[in-house]
């Protein structure tokens, strides 16, 4: 599923648009190939008679329902999960049948740290937990590239930081930063 653009305001630009590392869809698709494979052996192997049909159907049946259940929802749940990052926000989305939408603005980002475990580190992945004002955190699970990710939040929190100037200073006009975002754009969609 796209991530909807009403979602987002007139003047916000999407930075990434991710989901899940594709090593999610790795033991899904093993279940589903796994359970056809069983499915297939059982038609060749059992003899044609009432008790094979039998055994066929009852192999068929509980292949159909790992498949469903270990394949084809965690694929689906794959395909529904977004990361979104723009030049104002966060956006975290899930859910197949019932959606749930977090919105995390950067100038409420207080830390962000990426973590990645030795499987992670073979796949190019790893975890992001972002944590924000109030206690408030949200992890990011199998994020693709999370140092480039990170990196890149912490541009976009800078640039916002840039744009809305720090509270502690007396600023009369509004930073240039126009050329400073434009600049962020280029690197980014680079990548």
């Amino acid at each position: 599923m796209p991530f909807p653009d009403e979602v987002l305001t007139d003047e916000e630009d999407v930075v990434l648009h991710l989901h899940p590392h594709a090593k999610a869809v790795v033991r899904p698709a093993l279940v589903i190939v796994l359970a056809l494979a069983a499915t297939i052996v059982a038609w060749v192997m059992l003899p044609t008679n009432d008790g094979g049909r039998i055994g066929v159907a009852v192999v068929g049946t509980i292949g159909l329902f790992f498949a469903l259940t270990r394949g084809v929802w965690p694929l689906l749940v794959w395909r529904c999960t977004h990361y979104v990052f723009t030049d104002e926000r966060i956006l975290l989305q899930h859910g197949v049948l019932t959606r749930e939408r977090r919105d995390l603005p950067l100038n409420r980002v207080n830390d962000h740290v990426a973590s990645q475990s030795l499987v992670d580190r073979v796949f190019g992945c790893g975890t992001l937990r972002i944590d924000s004002v109030g206690q408030q955190a949200a992890e990011m699970r199998a994020v693709p590239h999370v140092q480039q990710v990170q990196t890149t939040l912490y541009e976009l929190i800078e640039a916002d930081r840039e744009l809305r100037g720090d509270d502690d200073e007396d600023v009369e006009e509004e930073p240039e930063i126009s050329g400073a975002r434009t600049g962020l754009f280029r690197r980014l969609r680079a990548r």
